[in-house]
Protein backbone atom coordinates (compact mmCIF):
# COMPACT_ATOMS: atom_id res chain seq x y z
CA UNK A 1 0.00 0.00 0.00
CA UNK A 2 0.95 3.25 -0.63
CA UNK A 3 0.94 6.10 2.08
CA UNK A 4 0.70 9.95 2.02
CA UNK A 5 2.84 12.19 4.54
CA UNK A 6 1.38 14.71 6.22
CA UNK A 7 3.46 17.47 9.02
CA UNK A 8 1.92 19.76 11.19
CA UNK A 9 4.25 22.08 11.85
CA UNK A 10 4.50 24.26 15.55
CA UNK A 11 7.87 26.30 15.93
CA UNK A 12 8.42 28.59 19.07
CA UNK A 13 10.68 30.95 19.17
CA UNK A 14 12.35 33.20 21.73
CA UNK A 15 12.00 36.98 21.35
CA UNK A 16 14.18 39.32 21.75
CA UNK A 17 13.53 41.89 24.29
CA UNK A 18 15.64 43.21 27.39
CA UNK A 19 13.06 41.95 30.17
CA UNK A 20 11.07 38.82 30.37
CA UNK A 21 7.24 38.44 29.62
CA UNK A 22 5.71 39.18 32.66
CA UNK A 23 8.31 40.79 35.03
CA UNK A 24 11.21 43.16 34.71
CA UNK A 25 13.90 40.34 34.91
CA UNK A 26 16.31 40.69 32.15
CA UNK A 27 15.97 38.15 29.16
CA UNK A 28 19.24 36.57 28.22
CA UNK A 29 21.02 33.78 27.67
CA UNK A 30 23.31 31.27 29.81
CA UNK A 31 24.49 32.92 32.93
CA UNK A 32 24.64 31.13 36.41
CA UNK A 33 21.79 29.08 37.00
CA UNK A 34 18.68 31.03 38.65
CA UNK A 35 20.40 34.53 39.14
CA UNK A 36 17.55 36.38 36.58
CA UNK A 37 14.31 35.20 38.77
CA UNK A 38 11.80 37.23 40.60
CA UNK A 39 8.54 36.25 42.52
CA UNK A 40 6.49 36.79 39.40
CA UNK A 41 8.89 34.16 37.38
CA UNK A 42 9.14 32.18 39.68
CA UNK A 43 5.12 31.84 40.64
CA UNK A 44 5.54 33.07 44.15
CA UNK A 45 1.96 33.60 46.09
CA UNK A 46 0.82 37.01 45.65
CA UNK A 47 3.01 38.08 42.56
CA UNK A 48 1.40 39.91 39.69
CA UNK A 49 2.23 39.79 35.71
CA UNK A 50 2.50 42.90 33.49
CA UNK A 51 2.62 42.05 29.73
CA UNK A 52 5.60 43.59 27.59
CA UNK A 53 4.51 45.94 25.24
CA UNK A 54 7.66 44.77 22.84
CA UNK A 55 6.91 41.05 23.11
CA UNK A 56 3.43 41.83 21.50
CA UNK A 57 4.52 44.08 18.69
CA UNK A 58 7.23 41.22 18.14
CA UNK A 59 4.05 39.26 17.98
CA UNK A 60 2.24 41.42 15.81
CA UNK A 61 5.01 42.40 13.27
CA UNK A 62 5.72 38.83 12.59
CA UNK A 63 1.70 37.96 12.25
CA UNK A 64 1.77 40.82 9.14
CA UNK A 65 4.67 39.15 7.67
CA UNK A 66 3.04 35.63 7.61
CA UNK A 67 0.16 37.38 6.12
CA UNK A 68 -2.06 37.10 9.47
CA UNK A 69 -5.12 38.84 10.15
CA UNK A 70 -5.04 40.67 13.30
CA UNK A 71 -7.11 40.14 16.10
CA UNK A 72 -8.04 43.25 17.26
CA UNK A 73 -9.11 41.94 20.64
CA UNK A 74 -6.42 39.51 22.74
CA UNK A 75 -6.74 38.02 25.93
CA UNK A 76 -4.37 35.27 27.64
CA UNK A 77 -5.41 32.17 29.50
CA UNK A 78 -4.02 29.47 31.79
CA UNK A 79 -2.35 26.42 30.36
CA UNK A 80 -2.53 24.26 33.21
CA UNK A 81 -0.10 21.00 33.71
CA UNK A 82 2.15 20.01 36.85
CA UNK A 83 5.82 19.75 35.42
CA UNK A 84 8.86 21.15 37.55
CA UNK A 85 9.98 23.68 34.94
CA UNK A 86 6.71 25.16 35.60
CA UNK A 87 6.64 26.60 39.04
CA UNK A 88 3.46 28.50 38.99
CA UNK A 89 1.69 25.04 37.73
CA UNK A 90 0.27 26.82 34.73
CA UNK A 91 1.70 28.72 31.66
CA UNK A 92 0.22 32.27 30.48
CA UNK A 93 -0.19 31.62 27.36
CA UNK A 94 -3.07 32.42 24.67
CA UNK A 95 -6.08 30.11 23.26
CA UNK A 96 -9.16 29.95 21.63
CA UNK A 97 -9.97 32.38 18.95
CA UNK A 98 -8.00 35.53 19.60
CA UNK A 99 -4.49 34.81 19.11
CA UNK A 100 -2.61 37.55 18.05
CA UNK A 101 -2.41 36.06 14.49
CA UNK A 102 -4.85 33.71 12.51
CA UNK A 103 -5.37 32.61 8.99
CA UNK A 104 -2.00 33.40 7.61
CA UNK A 105 1.15 31.60 4.96
CA UNK A 106 4.44 31.17 4.42
CA UNK A 107 5.66 30.67 1.15
CA UNK A 108 8.13 28.05 0.27
CA UNK A 109 9.74 26.84 -3.37
CA UNK A 110 9.54 23.04 -4.20
CA UNK A 111 12.17 21.64 -5.92
CA UNK A 112 10.70 22.11 -9.52
CA UNK A 113 10.79 26.09 -8.76
CA UNK A 114 6.73 26.62 -7.58
CA UNK A 115 5.52 28.86 -5.21
CA UNK A 116 3.31 26.94 -1.89
CA UNK A 117 1.55 27.92 0.88
CA UNK A 118 2.31 26.60 3.96
CA UNK A 119 -1.47 27.92 5.71
CA UNK A 120 -0.82 28.96 9.47
CA UNK A 121 -3.78 28.87 11.72
CA UNK A 122 -2.42 30.88 14.77
CA UNK A 123 0.51 33.12 15.96
CA UNK A 124 0.64 33.84 19.95
CA UNK A 125 2.45 35.38 22.51
CA UNK A 126 2.92 32.97 25.55
CA UNK A 127 6.07 32.58 28.16
CA UNK A 128 8.37 29.80 28.30
CA UNK A 129 9.19 27.21 31.09
CA UNK A 130 12.22 26.50 32.99
CA UNK A 131 15.38 24.44 32.39
CA UNK A 132 15.63 20.74 33.54
CA UNK A 133 19.08 19.37 33.90
CA UNK A 134 19.58 16.26 34.34
CA UNK A 135 22.07 14.97 36.55
CA UNK A 136 23.46 11.82 34.39
CA UNK A 137 24.36 8.25 36.86
CA UNK A 138 22.84 10.10 39.92
CA UNK A 139 19.06 10.29 39.84
CA UNK A 140 17.57 13.38 39.89
CA UNK A 141 17.41 16.42 37.97
CA UNK A 142 17.86 20.10 38.64
CA UNK A 143 16.53 23.11 37.97
CA UNK A 144 17.06 26.86 36.13
CA UNK A 145 14.52 29.13 35.97
CA UNK A 146 16.71 31.73 34.20
CA UNK A 147 14.53 31.26 31.47
CA UNK A 148 11.22 30.99 32.80
CA UNK A 149 8.86 33.90 31.69
CA UNK A 150 10.96 34.31 28.48
CA UNK A 151 8.63 35.68 25.81
CA UNK A 152 7.96 32.67 23.49
CA UNK A 153 6.27 33.06 20.46
CA UNK A 154 4.44 29.89 18.63
CA UNK A 155 3.61 29.63 15.54
CA UNK A 156 1.20 26.48 14.31
CA UNK A 157 0.34 25.61 10.60
CA UNK A 158 -2.43 25.09 9.67
CA UNK A 159 -4.65 21.73 9.26
CA UNK A 160 -4.86 19.68 7.01
CA UNK A 161 -1.39 19.94 6.84
CA UNK A 162 0.22 21.12 3.60
CA UNK A 163 3.53 19.97 4.53
CA UNK A 164 4.12 17.07 3.12
CA UNK A 165 7.74 15.44 3.13
CA UNK A 166 10.77 15.73 5.41
CA UNK A 167 12.03 18.09 2.72
CA UNK A 168 9.00 20.27 2.90
CA UNK A 169 9.27 20.67 6.96
CA UNK A 170 12.95 21.75 6.66
CA UNK A 171 12.00 24.24 4.17
CA UNK A 172 9.55 25.57 5.83
CA UNK A 173 11.60 26.01 9.24
CA UNK A 174 13.99 27.04 7.38
CA UNK A 175 12.16 29.96 5.76
CA UNK A 176 10.32 30.55 8.90
CA UNK A 177 13.61 31.23 10.95
CA UNK A 178 15.12 33.79 7.83
CA UNK A 179 11.32 35.83 8.23
CA UNK A 180 12.18 36.13 11.97
CA UNK A 181 15.95 37.57 11.38
CA UNK A 182 14.79 39.92 9.23
CA UNK A 183 12.04 41.14 11.09
CA UNK A 184 14.66 41.23 14.40
CA UNK A 185 11.78 39.45 16.69
CA UNK A 186 14.52 36.57 17.19
CA UNK A 187 18.08 35.46 17.12
CA UNK A 188 16.71 31.98 15.76
CA UNK A 189 19.24 29.97 17.45
CA UNK A 190 17.86 26.67 17.47
CA UNK A 191 21.38 25.15 19.16
CA UNK A 192 20.35 27.57 21.82
CA UNK A 193 16.90 26.62 21.42
CA UNK A 194 16.27 30.18 20.76
CA UNK A 195 14.01 28.33 17.82
CA UNK A 196 12.36 25.09 18.38
CA UNK A 197 11.10 23.48 15.43
CA UNK A 198 7.90 20.65 16.31
CA UNK A 199 7.01 18.79 13.52
CA UNK A 200 4.10 16.51 13.94
CA UNK A 201 3.99 13.65 11.34
CA UNK A 202 1.19 11.33 10.22
CA UNK A 203 0.76 9.03 7.68
CA UNK A 204 -2.31 7.48 5.71
CA UNK A 205 -3.31 5.52 3.13
CA UNK A 206 -3.17 7.42 -0.49
CA UNK A 207 -6.28 8.55 -1.29
CA UNK A 208 -7.78 8.04 1.89
CA UNK A 209 -9.69 11.40 3.02
CA UNK A 210 -8.88 10.48 7.02
CA UNK A 211 -5.68 11.83 8.11
CA UNK A 212 -4.25 9.27 10.86
CA UNK A 213 -2.46 9.95 14.62
CA UNK A 214 0.64 12.05 14.47
CA UNK A 215 3.46 12.14 17.13
CA UNK A 216 5.52 15.24 17.73
CA UNK A 217 9.19 15.31 17.66
CA UNK A 218 11.36 17.66 19.98
CA UNK A 219 14.47 18.57 20.65
CA UNK A 220 15.11 19.12 16.92
CA UNK A 221 18.31 21.63 16.48
CA UNK A 222 19.01 21.72 12.80
CA UNK A 223 17.42 21.76 9.73
CA UNK A 224 18.87 18.66 8.74
CA UNK A 225 17.69 16.79 11.82
CA UNK A 226 13.82 18.34 11.02
CA UNK A 227 13.96 16.56 7.48
CA UNK A 228 15.86 13.26 9.07
CA UNK A 229 13.58 13.09 12.05
CA UNK A 230 9.80 13.35 10.10
CA UNK A 231 11.17 10.73 7.21
CA UNK A 232 12.54 8.55 10.16
CA UNK A 233 9.40 8.91 12.05
CA UNK A 234 7.04 8.63 8.57
CA UNK A 235 9.04 5.15 8.01
CA UNK A 236 8.41 4.30 11.05
CA UNK A 237 4.43 4.76 11.23
CA UNK A 238 4.41 2.90 8.11
CA UNK A 239 5.92 -0.31 9.35
CA UNK A 240 3.68 -0.15 12.67
CA UNK A 241 0.77 0.30 10.65
CA UNK A 242 1.75 -2.72 7.84
CA UNK A 243 2.33 -4.85 10.67
CA UNK A 244 -1.17 -4.57 11.66
CA UNK A 245 -0.37 -2.19 14.55
CA UNK A 246 -1.29 1.19 15.87
CA UNK A 247 0.16 4.60 16.13
CA UNK A 248 -0.18 6.23 19.93
CA UNK A 249 -0.23 9.93 19.74
CA UNK A 250 2.86 11.05 21.58
CA UNK A 251 6.15 13.36 21.52
CA UNK A 252 8.83 12.05 20.65
CA UNK A 253 12.50 13.20 21.11
CA UNK A 254 15.40 12.16 18.08
CA UNK A 255 18.49 10.84 18.57
CA UNK A 256 21.13 12.85 16.08
CA UNK A 257 23.53 9.82 16.24
CA UNK A 258 21.49 6.98 15.92
CA UNK A 259 19.32 8.88 13.50
CA UNK A 260 16.28 7.35 15.00
CA UNK A 261 13.43 9.05 17.49
CA UNK A 262 12.40 7.76 21.12
CA UNK A 263 8.92 7.92 22.62
CA UNK A 264 9.37 10.54 25.57
CA UNK A 265 5.98 10.25 26.91
CA UNK A 266 2.09 9.71 25.76
CA UNK A 267 0.70 12.96 24.30
CA UNK A 268 -1.45 14.94 26.30
CA UNK A 269 -4.59 16.19 25.06
CA UNK A 270 -5.69 19.96 25.02
CA UNK A 271 -8.84 19.01 27.70
CA UNK A 272 -6.44 17.97 29.92
CA UNK A 273 -4.81 21.63 30.26
CA UNK A 274 -8.13 23.12 31.50
CA UNK A 275 -7.74 26.40 29.49
CA UNK A 276 -9.49 29.48 31.35
CA UNK A 277 -8.54 33.22 30.95
CA UNK A 278 -5.86 34.55 33.11
CA UNK A 279 -7.69 36.79 35.81
CA UNK A 280 -4.37 38.72 36.52
CA UNK A 281 -4.41 40.22 32.96
CA UNK A 282 -6.40 42.73 31.12
CA UNK A 283 -7.49 41.98 27.66
CA UNK A 284 -5.18 43.84 24.52
CA UNK A 285 -7.65 45.93 22.39
CA UNK A 286 -5.70 47.28 19.21
CA UNK A 287 -6.87 50.20 17.05
CA UNK A 288 -6.27 50.26 13.32
CA UNK A 289 -3.95 53.38 13.30
CA UNK A 290 -1.60 50.94 15.51
CA UNK A 291 -1.63 47.33 13.56
CA UNK A 292 -0.38 50.00 10.14
CA UNK A 293 2.55 51.73 12.39
CA UNK A 294 4.06 48.44 13.04
CA UNK A 295 3.44 46.88 9.31
CA UNK A 296 5.48 50.07 7.80
CA UNK A 297 8.13 48.96 9.73
CA UNK A 298 8.45 45.12 7.87
CA UNK A 299 11.41 45.33 5.35
CA UNK A 300 11.39 42.94 2.32
CA UNK A 301 11.19 39.57 3.67
CA UNK A 302 13.82 36.96 2.11
CA UNK A 303 11.62 35.35 -0.70
CA UNK A 304 10.47 38.85 -2.04
CA UNK A 305 14.47 39.60 -2.09
CA UNK A 306 15.25 36.67 -3.54
CA UNK A 307 12.54 37.09 -6.55
CA UNK A 308 13.76 40.78 -7.08
CA UNK A 309 17.98 39.54 -6.78
CA UNK A 310 17.07 37.31 -9.69
CA UNK A 311 15.14 39.60 -11.89
CA UNK A 312 17.09 43.18 -11.36
CA UNK A 313 20.76 41.38 -11.18
CA UNK A 314 19.95 38.08 -13.29
CA UNK A 315 21.45 36.08 -10.76
CA UNK A 316 20.67 32.09 -11.00
CA UNK A 317 18.28 30.99 -8.34
CA UNK A 318 20.60 29.58 -5.69
CA UNK A 319 23.10 32.46 -5.53
CA UNK A 320 19.98 34.39 -4.75
CA UNK A 321 18.63 32.42 -2.37
CA UNK A 322 22.27 32.27 -0.79
CA UNK A 323 22.34 36.09 -0.15
CA UNK A 324 18.58 36.85 0.54
CA UNK A 325 19.41 34.38 3.23
CA UNK A 326 20.84 37.15 5.44
CA UNK A 327 20.70 41.20 5.01
CA UNK A 328 23.64 42.42 5.56
CA UNK A 329 25.38 40.12 3.41
CA UNK A 330 22.36 40.82 0.43
CA UNK A 331 23.13 44.44 1.35
CA UNK A 332 26.66 44.30 0.53
CA UNK A 333 26.08 42.11 -2.81
CA UNK A 334 23.72 45.22 -3.86
CA UNK A 335 26.42 48.12 -2.87
CA UNK A 336 28.84 45.93 -5.17
CA UNK A 337 27.01 45.10 -7.83
CA UNK A 338 25.98 48.75 -8.37
CA UNK A 339 27.58 50.06 -11.78
CA UNK A 340 29.60 46.76 -11.88
CA UNK A 341 28.92 45.31 -15.44
CA UNK A 342 28.38 41.91 -14.60
CA UNK A 343 26.49 41.53 -11.38
CA UNK A 344 26.74 37.58 -11.26
CA UNK A 345 30.83 38.00 -11.11
CA UNK A 346 30.55 39.79 -8.06
CA UNK A 347 28.11 37.46 -6.50
CA UNK A 348 30.53 34.75 -8.08
CA UNK A 349 33.28 36.34 -5.99
CA UNK A 350 31.48 36.48 -2.92
CA UNK A 351 30.09 33.03 -2.93
CA UNK A 352 33.70 31.69 -3.64
CA UNK A 353 37.35 33.29 -2.59
CA UNK A 354 35.58 35.87 -0.05
CA UNK A 355 33.60 33.62 1.64
CA UNK A 356 36.75 30.95 1.76
CA UNK A 357 38.59 33.42 3.69
CA UNK A 358 35.57 34.74 5.66
CA UNK A 359 34.98 31.69 6.66
CA UNK A 360 38.94 30.90 7.57
CA UNK A 361 38.82 34.16 9.86
CA UNK A 362 35.21 33.27 11.38
CA UNK A 363 33.44 36.21 10.66
CA UNK A 364 30.66 37.18 7.94
CA UNK A 365 31.73 38.29 5.03
CA UNK A 366 30.47 41.77 5.19
CA UNK A 367 32.59 42.17 8.19
CA UNK A 368 35.73 41.51 6.35
CA UNK A 369 38.57 44.19 5.52
CA UNK A 370 37.22 43.62 2.08
CA UNK A 371 34.65 46.28 1.45
CA UNK A 372 32.04 46.70 -0.80
CA UNK A 373 33.44 49.15 -2.76
CA UNK A 374 36.94 47.21 -3.20
CA UNK A 375 35.33 43.81 -3.91
CA UNK A 376 33.20 46.55 -7.41
CA UNK A 377 36.49 47.57 -7.67
CA UNK A 378 38.33 44.24 -8.06
CA UNK A 379 35.58 42.58 -10.53
CA UNK A 380 35.74 46.12 -12.74
CA UNK A 381 39.77 45.80 -13.10
CA UNK A 382 38.83 42.13 -14.57
CA UNK A 383 36.14 43.21 -16.53
CA UNK A 384 38.53 45.78 -18.22
CA UNK A 385 41.22 43.55 -19.17
CA UNK A 386 43.93 45.24 -16.65
CA UNK A 387 43.85 42.46 -14.17
CA UNK A 388 43.35 38.73 -15.48
CA UNK A 389 41.23 36.14 -12.89
CA UNK A 390 44.42 34.49 -11.92
CA UNK A 391 45.83 37.81 -10.69
CA UNK A 392 42.55 38.84 -8.67
CA UNK A 393 42.88 35.86 -7.17
CA UNK A 394 46.14 36.49 -5.38
CA UNK A 395 44.47 40.25 -5.33
CA UNK A 396 41.87 38.97 -3.26
CA UNK A 397 44.62 37.75 -0.54
CA UNK A 398 46.41 40.45 -0.03
CA UNK A 399 43.33 42.87 0.30
CA UNK A 400 41.83 40.50 2.88
CA UNK A 401 44.75 40.89 5.16
CA UNK A 402 45.93 44.10 4.42
CA UNK A 403 42.53 46.26 4.13
CA UNK A 404 44.15 47.93 0.82
CA UNK A 405 42.09 48.41 -2.88
CA UNK A 406 42.54 46.52 -5.32
CA UNK A 407 44.14 49.42 -7.54
CA UNK A 408 46.85 50.01 -4.89
CA UNK A 409 48.08 46.77 -4.98
CA UNK A 410 48.35 46.51 -8.66
CA UNK A 411 50.09 49.85 -8.27
CA UNK A 412 52.46 48.36 -5.37
CA UNK A 413 53.19 45.50 -6.66
CA UNK A 414 53.58 46.62 -10.47
CA UNK A 415 51.18 44.25 -11.95
CA UNK A 416 50.18 44.09 -15.16
CA UNK A 417 48.11 42.27 -18.12
CA UNK A 418 50.64 40.75 -20.52
CA UNK A 419 50.35 42.23 -23.96
CA UNK A 420 49.46 40.49 -27.09
CA UNK A 421 52.96 40.46 -28.95
CA UNK A 422 54.15 39.24 -25.66
CA UNK A 423 51.79 36.67 -25.16
CA UNK A 424 52.47 35.86 -29.06
CA UNK A 425 56.14 35.12 -28.42
CA UNK A 426 55.22 33.06 -25.14
CA UNK A 427 52.95 30.70 -27.39
CA UNK A 428 55.21 30.13 -30.12
CA UNK A 429 58.61 29.12 -27.51
CA UNK A 430 55.54 26.73 -25.94
CA UNK A 431 55.20 25.12 -29.26
CA UNK A 432 58.73 24.70 -30.00
CA UNK A 433 59.21 22.99 -26.51
CA UNK A 434 56.24 20.93 -27.28
CA UNK A 435 56.86 19.23 -30.18
CA UNK A 436 55.18 15.66 -28.91
CA UNK A 437 52.00 17.13 -27.68
CA UNK A 438 51.76 19.54 -31.10
CA UNK A 439 51.58 16.16 -33.03
CA UNK A 440 49.03 15.18 -30.78
CA UNK A 441 46.92 18.34 -31.34
CA UNK A 442 47.60 17.78 -35.28
CA UNK A 443 46.98 14.11 -35.35
CA UNK A 444 42.99 15.53 -34.04
CA UNK A 445 43.54 15.08 -30.08
CA UNK A 446 42.68 18.76 -29.22
CA UNK A 447 42.36 18.38 -25.28
CA UNK A 448 46.03 18.00 -25.41
CA UNK A 449 45.73 21.88 -26.38
CA UNK A 450 44.60 22.54 -22.80
CA UNK A 451 48.58 21.52 -21.60
CA UNK A 452 49.80 23.87 -24.04
CA UNK A 453 47.22 26.33 -22.41
CA UNK A 454 48.44 25.37 -19.24
CA UNK A 455 52.36 26.07 -19.77
CA UNK A 456 51.94 29.71 -21.61
CA UNK A 457 49.91 31.13 -18.63
CA UNK A 458 52.69 29.77 -16.69
CA UNK A 459 55.30 31.18 -18.47
CA UNK A 460 52.74 34.72 -18.54
CA UNK A 461 53.08 33.90 -14.57
CA UNK A 462 49.08 34.24 -14.94
CA UNK A 463 49.29 37.47 -16.14
CA UNK A 464 48.13 36.88 -19.65
CA UNK A 465 44.53 37.30 -21.14
CA UNK A 466 43.05 33.28 -21.81
CA UNK A 467 41.03 35.02 -24.60
CA UNK A 468 44.67 36.79 -26.42
CA UNK A 469 46.15 33.20 -25.26
CA UNK A 470 43.18 30.42 -26.82
CA UNK A 471 43.03 33.05 -29.90
CA UNK A 472 47.29 33.16 -30.41
CA UNK A 473 47.32 29.39 -29.72
CA UNK A 474 44.80 28.11 -32.44
CA UNK A 475 45.97 30.73 -34.86
CA UNK A 476 49.92 29.52 -34.36
CA UNK A 477 48.87 26.15 -34.43
CA UNK A 478 46.72 26.15 -37.96
CA UNK A 479 49.89 27.17 -39.44
CA UNK A 480 51.68 24.35 -39.15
Amino acid sequence: MEYEVSVGMECHAELLTNSKMFCGCENAFGGDANTRTCPVCLGLPGSLPVFNKAAVEHVIRTALALNCEISMHTIFHRKNYFYPDLPKGYQISQYGQTPIGINGYLEIETPEGAIKKIHITRVHLEEDTGKSIHIDGLGYSVMDYNRSGVPLMEIVTEFPPDVQSGEEAAQYAENLRSVLLYLGVSDGRMEQGSLRVEPNPSVRPEGSEKYGVKTELKNLNSFRAVRLGVEYEAARHVEVLESGGVIVQGTYGWNDEKGETFLQRPKEFEQEYRYFPEPDLIPIDFDEDYIERLRVTIPELPLAKKRRLMEQYGLPSSDAALLAQDQASAAYFEKAAKSAGDPRAVANWMSGDLTRLANAANTPVYATPITAENLRELVTLIEKGTITGKIAKSLIEDMFTTGKTASALVAEKGLKVTGADEALSIVQKVIAANPDVVAKIKAGNEKSAGFLVGQIMKEAKGQARPDDVNRLLKEELDKL
